[in-house]
């Protein structure tokens, strides 16, 4: 009896690192059932691919200038641009497995994973499956044993309610960096953070939050 075909799964690559975009593109290739449509080094530029090529699988690093995977993450979502999106990060902090999976994405491995893991992932994405490497698997039921906060912002960190503290003041990402000693870039990816969350939309919401929260006066 003749094996059915597998469909052709086609895959964005969305990392700052061009040697790890041409690694992953030579060893993704060597597979019959996968093909690498597009690659892209920031968020930003992931976006605008995505919304391009319409890709089944979107792999993702986290870590990226101009705009990084948790912000982007969120704008996949906004944009309702469909396509299963698998983190492959350096990193495996609580913070950043938690805001990934609450933001949209599928699964969450490292980039020291094997390639049959890697591909068995991106099978298992495109046919809306999970995959999370088993120290994410493991902050995720830490965060399921955990009583809900009493409040929204005790989900923050001190940094973020710092942040979120300016942000309900008025203050620009440029004036918050000047605030609080920090570059710009890492102010966007603490704003991001908030948002996530805070689940809001905007930095409106995230003030109005703030301030029914009694983290700054309504005057």
């Amino acid at each position: 009896m003749r094996e059915t075909a597998r469909k052709t799964i086609r895959i964005l690559i969305v990392d700052d690192h061009q040697i790890v975009r041409e690694g992953l593109r030579t060893l993704l290739e060597e597979v019959d059932d996968l093909e690498v449509v597009g690659e892209a080094g920031d968020g930003l530029q992931g976006l605008e691919e995505a919304r391009r090529l319409r890709p089944d699988v979107i792999l993702m690093d986290l870590v990226m200038p101009n705009m990084g995977g948790i912000e982007a993450l969120g704008r996949f979502r906004e944009a309702e641009i469909p396509g299963a999106i698998l983190v492959l990060s350096s990193f495996i902090e609580d913070r950043l497995v938690r805001d990934a999976v609450e933001a949209g994405a599928l699964g969450y491995l490292l980039k020291d994973a094997s390639k049959s893991d890697l591909v068995s992932a991106i099978r298992s994405a495109d046919e809306g499956r999970p995959t999370l490497h088993p120290e994410a698997q493991r902050i995720l039921m830490q965060r399921v044993g955990k009583p809900d906060p009493t409040s929204p912002l005790d989900e923050l960190t001190p940094r973020e309610r710092a942040v979120l503290k300016l942000i309900a003041n008025g203050q620009s990402n440029k004036k918050i960096a000047s605030s609080l000693n920090l570059s710009e870039g890492t102010v966007k990816g603490y704003v991001s953070s908030i948002l996530s969350k805070l689940y809001v939309d905007d930095r409106t919401q995230a003030a109005l939050l703030a301030v029914r929260e009694g983290l700054v006066p309504n005057v």
